[in-house]
């Protein structure tokens, strides 16, 4: 049973779509019309599916020469979200390549 299903699984195509963004409200709605385009093409998908959000903080020196307890801290957050495309058509694939996504998203494609 187990090797019906690798074989399954190995025959199947996919195409993972791994999407980046500072903005959370940016990254649903590039999410929304990827999700939206391939549902029409007539594709399975399985996702968005959250990633963990990458935080990093830096530390900051206010003052340039004596006070180094008084410091600022800014924090930046990378949201990330994954889209698998089971079985694209070639249809999908010409209208993924079409796409336009809202500026501030980065988007990386493995087949």
């Amino acid at each position: 049973m187990a090797t019906v299903k690798k074989q399954e699984e190995e025959t199947q195509q996919r195409i993972r779509i791994k999407i980046r963004a500072y903005d959370h409200k940016i990254i649903d709605q590039a999410c929304r019309t990827i999700i939206r385009t391939t549902q029409q093409s007539g594709a399975n998908i399985a996702g968005p599916i959250p990633l963990p959000t990458e935080k990093n903080r830096y530390t900051v020196i206010r003052s340039p020469f004596v006070h180094k307890n008084s410091r600022e801290q800014y924090e930046m957050r990378v949201h990330k979200r994954l889209i698998d495309i089971i079985n694209p058509l070639p249809k999908t694939i010409e209208d993924l390549s079409n796409l336009n996504l809202p500026a501030g998203v980065d988007i990386e494609i493995k087949m």
